[in-house]
């Protein structure tokens, strides 16, 4: 399996976030982008190579021109507005909920950052569009791979994506690089195409995207949302709308649950995937569900991610995995490579 990494990763890195009330240091930190690298490499798992720039063409076919060019200028703008700026990332304070106006562009820097955010756990920092940008070619090289005959390849990047939407950032991502690949390998001749979400967070902005398609088959494990973030998405009773409809999956699960009732649950998944007649499948690779991660609630072992790797493999589809959340940072690598492992130990 190749690995795409995104050697410009490091470029994003947050200093605060707020959680629970209070200003606390990231959980989202480069070292969990750096450990599966270093678990690859005492693997020798596969080659390692350097993304593709893919321009801006495959990012622009998932997320809206203004958010772009928003996220593009933002720093500088920050910098702008008081030089001391420089020494600290820019958080959201605002937002236009219910009743007010998304429509219109504020002249304000705040309120723009407000119109494109939904959280303040989400800091943008100096070098947040290099890094999100390179990880958006990661994903497109990868998928590029996988088009053109691979039957699968992992894009390593941060920050992660399954967060965020056509035209807002949170969840600590900025560009959703698993709806960049899924819509890349549409573009690349697959007519029917599936994401599987598998981080214990809902990739909210994933379903928001696809959420009125049909040719992409949305499916997600997580916490349920009455008591996990991201909250306000990943109910069971959403099901896609219009053309969409029947095409969106979400399969909450309580604080807690095990592996023997998550593996249940992923078994659901890939039938319903398979019922899609999904021609490729994208990963939504997080790690959160491990049960020493300091923000989530699932008792995954490290072991248990060898037979997700060989359960998603029975799938039989061209896969791209894309690295998405995990916060027990010094276990992270060695449970994403498990899940690779297991994948590729059972591939035809």
């Amino acid at each position: 399996m190749i690995t795409v990494y995104n050697h410009q990763h490091a470029l994003h890195q947050g200093q605060f976030e707020m959680f629970r009330g209070q200003l606390v240091p990231c959980f989202e930190v480069p070292a969990r982008a750096d450990y599966v690298l270093q678990e690859l490499q005492a693997r020798s798992f596969g080659e390692i190579q350097a993304p593709q720039d893919c321009g801006l063409e495959p990012i622009q076919r998932i997320h809206s021109g203004r958010y772009l060019d928003f996220l593009a200028s933002a720093w500088s703008e920050w910098v702008a507005l008081d030089p001391a700026n420089a020494a600290r990332d820019a958080l959201p304070s605002v937002w236009p909920v219910r009743s007010f106006r998304s429509d219109v562009l504020p002249a304000n820097f705040s309120a723009r950052m407000g119109l494109f955010s939904y959280d303040a756990g989400t800091p943008l920092t100096s070098g947040t569009w290099t890094a999100a940008y390179a990880g958006a070619s990661c994903a497109v090289t990868a998928a590029q791979l996988v088009g053109a005959g691979a039957r699968s390849a992992f894009a390593l990047t941060r920050p992660p994506g399954h967060h965020a939407g056509a035209d807002f950032f949170g969840g600590y991502c900025f560009l959703n690089n698993a709806a960049i690949a899924a819509q890349s390998l549409r573009d690349a001749g697959a007519q029917k195409v599936a994401v599987l979400d598998i981080d214990y967070h809902h990739g909210n902005g994933t379903q928001s995207i696809f959420y009125e398609r049909a040719d992409v088959f949305f499916a997600s494990l997580h916490g349920d949302p009455h008591t996990e973030y991201p909250f306000y998405l990943g109910y069971a009773d959403e099901t896609g709308a219009g053309p969409g409809l029947g095409h969106n999956l979400n399969l909450p699960l309580p604080r807690g649950t095990d592996f023997a009732r998550w593996r249940d649950a992923l078994q659901l998944a890939l039938r319903r995937i398979a019922q899609s007649g999904a021609q490729a499948l994208v990963v939504s690779l997080g790690l959160d569900t491990f049960e020493g991660d300091p923000i989530s609630g699932f008792t995954l072992r490290s072991e248990d991610y060898l037979r997700v790797g060989a359960d998603l493999a029975a799938a039989g589809l061209p896969t791209v995995f894309v690295f998405e959340g995990g916060y027990a940072v010094e276990e992270v690598g060695v449970n994403a490579v498990n899940v690779l492992a297991g994948f590729a130990q059972h591939s035809a």
